[in-house]
This record gives C-alpha cells, structure tokens and sequence, in this order.
C-alpha cells in the first residue's frame, strides 16, 4: 500500500504561518540540532525576509516566468560576458533586498540518463558558491518542472547535504556547529507538505550521517546505543530497547556473538542490539522489520584486512545507521496504518586471541550448522539472527515484510557504480515486484536503486561443502572477486535465518529483500549521503 502524506501547518513542528511563509526552527528531542540549519517556505518573493541571497536551481532561463522573471535579465547579461553562466554556478548582483544571485544550472534534462538528481547536485553545488561569496541565509528557488514532480524537494536535499557539518566537529568546535544561519525555499505548490517533507527526510539523514560518520570510537556499540537512546527519549512514537548482556546476545544471537567474541574483552567495543518500534494510528496494513548491519569498525578479523583497505572501515556501519534514520523520519511524518519495527546490529570485527575463525561451525539461531569461510563476511553473520528473530515474529503479524539493510560488499560497486543501492527480492518479494517499487520510488526522490535477482546459484555456492555444515558462510576470496559478490549473501541470509521454509513453495509466506548500500552510502574521504533512507520511505510514503 502507498499511503500519502499531506500535512497543514497545525502538524507541523514549532511552525508559524503568517504572510506568505511557514518558518520552522528545528532541533533534535535531546537539545542537539536536527538539521544543518533553520528552515522555512516562502509562497511569495515579495514577502520581507531576511534572506542575503538567491540559489536559481534550473536548467533554462527561460523557465523563469511571472514573479521570478525578474532574474533573468542579470543573467542573460551575465551571459555576454561570461561565458560560464549556465555551465557553472556563477554570482550575479541583483537590484533587490537579496542583494546577489547564484544561478546554479542543472545542465540538460532531456537526455535519456538525465533524472532530479541534476537538482540535487546543483543546489550543492550552489550553496557551496553561496558560502564561498559570503551568503548566511539564502533562497532556494527551483522552478517547477512537470518532468520531475519532486525536484524542489530534491534540491532542498542536496543543499541541506551541503550545509551539514558532522557531529564530531559540532561537538569538538561549536563555533563551527553550523555553515549557514537559515535557509528558504520558494515554493507555491503545497508549501506546508514540502517544508515537512524536508524537515523528515533530511532529520532522517542527518542522524544516519550522524551515527555512520562519526570514528569508530564515538560510535563504538555503547555509544551508538547510547545515542539512539538520547535522540528518541522523548519521542512518543517511537520506542527503544537496547541488549547488552554478552551473555543474552551469545545465546539469542549466536553468529553476532560469534564476530563480538574479539571485542567483548574492551567494555566500550561490546555488542548491542538496538531495537526500535513504531505503530502508527488505525489498523496496521503493512509491518516493516528492518535489520541494519552495524559494524562499527571492521579489521576483517582473523582474515585482517592487509594492503591499506582497512582504512574507511567504521563507515561500515551504514545499514544500521539507516535504520535509526528512518525512525526519525517515521516519528515526524507519523504514518498511519503503518508499524515498523527495526534492529540495529552494533558489533566491532575486531583482531585478537578470541576471535572467530576460519573453519569454524556456529550454530545460528535457526539451528542451522554454519561454518566460517572468511572473517571478513561478518556483516551477514552480524544480521543474520536478527533476521531470524524478525521473522519469528512477522508470523503474527499484518503483511509483513523483512529487510536487510547493509553496507556490505564491494561487488556491489563493481556491479553497480557509486551512488547506487541494490534491491534483491526473495519469490514472496518478487511476486509484488517489490524491487521495482523501490527503484520507482527512490527515482523519484533520487535516492536510486538498481535490481539484482537471487538465483538458484547463489543457494548452491552457499550449501555444505561436506557432512559437518549445513551452510558455508563465504569463500576465502573478496566478494569483488567472486562471481555473484553481492548477489549470494542475501541466500546466505535465507538459509541460515529460516527464511527458506517460507518461500513460495510455503503455505507461509514471507516477503523479504536485501539492499546493499555499498555503493550508496557516500564517499570517503567525505560525508555518508544518508541513503536509502528517502527512497525506501517513499517506497512506503509517497512524496507528491
């Protein structure tokens, strides 16, 4: 089901509508800034702001009629004598209370391969000009494009991914907490539902950049756990319980408490399981559970990452961190009819006398005899039980559907490219085309996924290789040099959690997908993108 989501100013945090604008001051529950900066929608230029400048996000000035017409003299001006305008954002002195200009161009959109994240690139681009000429609280202005039905929601996403600064430097240097005093969007098309709409989205993924960014030591497990706790104390819609007895997570959890057993001997590095719960209003139509890999920092383990590889690795905690941010969009967007309930798998793969090994057999929750292939596959063993218990419950509940959420091959970038998540259904899944609902929907909201298929190979490469297992968990080589690297952990991932006996074959069915964000979750050196966070809610919520 695809609920949609129209909210007037009385839903609206902290919101004032008076003369033509809604202004929202945004902070966190727990005192911490939410958002990279002050918000609010403009309806009319001619309101008195505050406003020092305007970012032009568009691909022709031709496009610029009736109250934004008059921008396009400075800019065909600017043109006879400059040659980058329109090529490049460019400052243009305007006669008006703004003061300056920035035309950031999106370029062409009528390629085969142009989509709205022209809009999102160009609004970064052009905040990032805006600081470079001193601007402190610019306008945002798209013009409307009936080709991209969400492309002023776009563009405030991408200008808000401009303007964020990481938690550890608002922490560590205050003065430096923020890169803009405020920022607008002109808006004459439901105004009230797209300042909500940023306000969620980009919550959402501030927090994921929040947790996936930060050092592995600021988001070790505890503090992780602590985190999510101090974000949603007083939220009411959103709950959290935290596991952090060893022994419980051995035992409940046994494949997580196999990659813990090298870390559980420094208390900061100790696993948690984090688990959120949403319910919305009226009867629930559709139940999420999502499962996020959260390892905080991954050395390979025993099969030690070697070569210089290592380094990024606490950014492997992006699946986990995803989750967290997809419950602060819920608790803001308060979706009816819809409950979801998530766990966030926080472990450390960490190097020592303890460790796991190659050539082990662990027992997984779902008694499968799993034997160890490769330290370095930890991801699927950090979820895979959490799986498991996900799918125990979703027997009793309405139309469920299970996710794995999780930065977890290097195939995936091989496969796929930067900037792109991977949707795998199961046959339950893929009945409803699922996988193509995401990707849909994630194109609208230019937070894209491709689709990869789970095939009979993929099942055969992760059966026993002799009497002692029933499932090999990973070969000995890297997922980029395996065939089918990101396609067969998520048959891993059905093996071993159970997932198996409710297939299409079962009078129980249970849909399940697996996203591999490896490819999605940002650059680095550079700040997490805080995907799937927009496109999977969106797949759920729509946005128009």
């Amino acid at each position: 089901m695809i609920r949609q989501i129209l909210l007037g100013t009385n839903l609206l945090p902290s919101s004032t509508a008076a003369s033509g604008f809604i202004f929202v001051r945004l902070f966190s529950r727990n005192s911490e800034m939410s958002l990279p900066c002050n918000v609010r929608v403009i309806s009319s230029l001619s309101e008195k702001s505050d406003h020092d400048g305007i970012i032009l996000v568009t691909d022709a000035v031709s496009n610029l009629n009736g109250e934004l017409q008059f921008m396009q003299a400075p800019l065909v001006g600017g043109k006879e004598v400059d040659k980058s305008v329109g090529v490049k954002p460019t400052v243009h002195l305007i006669e008006s209370a703004f003061k300056r200009l920035v035309f950031a161009p999106t370029g062409p959109l009528n390629r085969d391969y142009d989509d709205v994240r022209r809009f999102y690139d160009a609004a970064m681009e052009g905040v990032n000009r805006a600081l470079d000429a001193g601007c402190q609280n610019p306008l945002l202005v798209v013009p409307p494009d009936a080709r991209f039905p969400c492309a002023q929601l776009v563009a405030a996403l991408g200008a808000m991914q401009a303007a964020y600064v990481p938690l550890e430097v608002r922490e560590v240097k205050p003065e430096k907490a923020s890169k803009l005093n405020g920022i607008g969007i002109w808006s004459q098309d439901n105004p009230e539902n797209l300042l909500a709409l940023c306000n969620a989205f980009e919550a959402g993924r501030h927090l994921t950049r929040d947790i996936q960014g930060s050092d592995p030591e600021r988001m070790a497990p505890p503090k992780v756990a602590e985190h999510v706790v101090n974000h949603f104390k007083n939220c009411p819609d959103v709950s959290v319980q935290v596991i952090s007895d060893t022994d419980q997570i051995e035992r409940e959890y046994p494949c997580l408490g196999a990659v813990n057993r090298a870390a559980k001997a420094i208390p900061r590095h100790r696993a948690r399981v984090v688990k959120l719960k949403y319910e919305g209003e009226g009867p629930i139509s559709d139940t999420l559970f999502l499962v996020g890999k959260g390892v905080t920092y991954d050395t390979g383990g025993a099969d030690v990452k070697a070569g210089g590889v290592m380094a990024g690795m606490h950014r492997d905690k992006g699946g986990a961190s995803a989750v967290a941010g997809f419950f602060e969009v819920l608790s803001q967007l308060k979706p009816k009819h819809l409950k979801v309930c998530g766990t966030m798998s926080m472990v450390r793969n960490s190097i020592g006398p303890d460790a796991y090994v190659a050539d082990e057999i662990i027992t997984s929750r779902a008694g499968v005899r799993v034997r160890v292939g490769n330290t370095d596959a930890e991801g699927r063993m950090a979820m895979v039980d959490c799986l498991c218990e996900a799918k125990e419950e979703a027997l009793t509940e309405t139309n469920p559907h299970l996710y794995t959420i999780a930065t977890l091959t290097g195939h995936a970038i091989i496969a796929m490219g930067k900037g792109y998540s991977i949707a795998m259904d199961n046959g339950p899944a893929h009945k409803i085309k699922n996988a193509q609902c995401l990707q849909d929907a994630g194109d609208l909201v230019g937070d894209p996924f491709e689709i990869s298929r789970i095939r009979r190979e993929d099942y055969v490469f992760h059966a026993g290789k002799s009497v002692y297992e029933d499932v090999l968990q990973c070969n000995n080589a890297p997922s980029s040099r395996t065939p089918r690297g990101h396609q067969s952990p998520s048959a891993f991932m059905i093996m071993t959690s159970g997932l198996d006996k409710h297939g299409n074959d079962s009078a129980k069915g249970i849909k399940y997908t697996h996203l591999d964000i490896a490819g999605s979750e940002g650059s680095f050196p550079g700040l997490p993108s805080g995907f799937p966070v927009t496109g999977l809610f969106s797949r759920y919520v729509s946005p128009k």
